[in-house]
């Protein structure tokens, strides 16, 4: 009899079921013609013994290393967002070298399409195993997406999605639940009074998440409580001087704002302007991620909610759920939504970061 705390060999199967080596590694592998009775004895024996494929012994023994590719926008800072899902994404490389997966990065400029249809092509000319993209600009994601499927190429969004594009799965947060979130966060902060939603981006049509979490905001009023407010929407597409803050200022005096819920991660931007404008100090604020500038708005109640989707743990689940389909030839489930997870000054220094 075979102990149950032995590594459970082919050959064991075969001895037991008393049929040759190669008659197991078909009915495992589901290839070539077995008789339908042995084949039903192999699977009982199977079950019996609790076997478990080595995994890592079949993969190192192919030597055949896979390459994955990614493709985030260019962070602006050593702060910036887009760093921190490379945080996840090398913690799991790092630990998957006994595979020879390799990791090869490349970034686009977060408000220009075209750098990031010359960085696809650069991505479809490496021909890599597998893809992590953000699909920043949608039409240009379609495009690049299309090419990876004649390639055979599967790919991985994270941060955001596109629906039914055939992708292997999506790690992120579901964008238009976090709008949902949102907006009752700052219904409940004002019961009544009108409020600004600010895309600090260019060409929003295309920008899927932030349309898909002003989406949710919106859902969120015209359900529950649009009687008592009326929501306004501008774009600010550069921030290089100040001048941009003169339009908001005035839709803000003029509209009688009293509250803001910026799309992404750039709310220190609205923290910078209430600490100009006292006009503006009276403004309830939310906006996304824990960068350093929106920490410091956070404590000092400038902004009273950040909306954190924890992207180191994208980066990370995203180049696992690529390893588990390329190299070890598993089923991955297609999404994996990550937590929407509600931060205040009150909890932000017992928020654990990603180790």
């Amino acid at each position: 009899m075979i102990k149950n705390n032995k590594q459970i060999r082919i050959k064991d199967i075969a001895e037991k079921a008393k049929v040759s080596i190669g008659t197991v590694d078909r009915v495992l592998h589901n290839r070539g013609e077995v008789a339908e009775s042995t084949k039903k004895k192999i699977l009982k024996i199977i079950n019996e013994l609790n076997y478990q494929p080595n995994i890592l012994a079949s993969t190192l023994a192919s030597k055949k290393s896979a390459v994955f590719a990614t493709l985030f926008p260019q962070p602006p800072s050593s702060d910036g967002y887009w760093n921190k899902p490379v945080i996840g994404v090398k913690k799991r490389i790092s630990e998957l070298q006994q595979y020879s997966v390799e990791l090869v990065q490349f970034t686009f400029q977060q408000n220009n399409p075209q750098s990031f249809v010359k960085t696809a092509e650069k991505i479809l000319e490496l021909k890599p195993d597998g893809v992590i993209l953000a699909p920043f600009f949608k039409k240009e994601s379609l495009r690049f997406i299309g090419e990876l499927k004649k390639q055979n190429i599967p790919f991985v969004f994270i941060d955001s999605e596109i629906k039914n594009a055939d992708q292997l799965g999506y790690i992120g947060q579901n964008s238009y639940q976090s709008g949902l979130v949102s907006g009752k966060l700052l219904d409940l902060m004002l019961p009544s009074g009108n409020i600004l939603i600010i895309h600090f981006a260019k060409e929003m049509d295309n920008q899927n998440h932030l349309v898909q979490r002003e989406k949710g905001f919106y859902d969120w009023y015209s359900k529950n409580s649009y009687d008592n407010h009326q929501l306004f929407t501008i774009e600010v597409p550069d921030t290089l001087d100040e001048k941009w803050m003169e339009p908001v200022v005035k839709m803000i005096d003029n509209k009688n704002i009293k509250g803001i819920f910026v799309t992404n991660s750039k709310v220190f931007n609205v923290g910078h302007l209430i600490e100009k404008y006292k006009s503006a100090h009276r403004l309830r604020v939310i906006g996304h991620d824990l960068l350093k500038e929106n920490i410091t708005c956070l404590k000092k109640d400038i902004v009273q909610f950040l909306i954190c989707q924890r992207p180191e743990e994208q980066g990370y689940s995203a180049i696992n759920k690529l390893f588990r389909h390329v190299v070890q030839k598993r089923v991955v489930p297609k999404e994996n939504y990550t937590s929407i997870d509600i931060v205040t000054k009150e909890n932000v220094d017992y928020y654990k970061e990603f180790k």
